[in-house]
């Protein structure tokens, strides 16, 4: 693995990491799935995708996630979160967002997603196609 992919890796990880807290497998699968769907809907690459703060709300320094960010490499939940991102970056990962390419938290209701229905919940999160 190159360096560049492994920096790839860690940011991706540790933005999946901020925005689930990797409280379950499922739903970390799920937001890297949305991730890799987005990507390849937008035609972007995962790294345009992983630094749009207007879909990863810990990206913006003011966010309560904001400092998860800065998770230590040990942490169990981190490391899963780098497990999924591998497989996902390697292609591995069977999409379990059901398509989709936008998520928000359910304590949160973005504009763009008022006229919109989810196409999965998963674990505090809702996902859309």
């Amino acid at each position: 693995m190159t360096s560049e992919t492994m920096s790839l890796t860690d940011v991706v990880a540790r933005v999946i990491y901020a925005e689930t807290k990797a409280v379950s497998l499922r739903l970390v699968e799920a937001l890297a799935s949305m991730i890799y769907n987005a990507a390849n809907h937008q035609c972007e690459n995962i790294k345009h995708v992983i630094s749009d703060n207007n879909i990863f709300d810990s990206l913006n320094s003011e966010s309560k996630r904001h400092n998860l960010l800065n998770v230590d490499k040990t942490d169990k939940g981190f490391q899963m979160c780098v497990r999924v991102t591998t497989r996902m970056l390697h292609g591995r990962l069977p999409d379990t967002s059901n398509k989709a390419t936008l998520f928000h938290h359910d304590d949160d209701m973005p504009s763009w997603a008022v006229a919109r229905g989810y196409v999965a919940d998963v674990d505090g999160c809702l996902f859309y196609a």
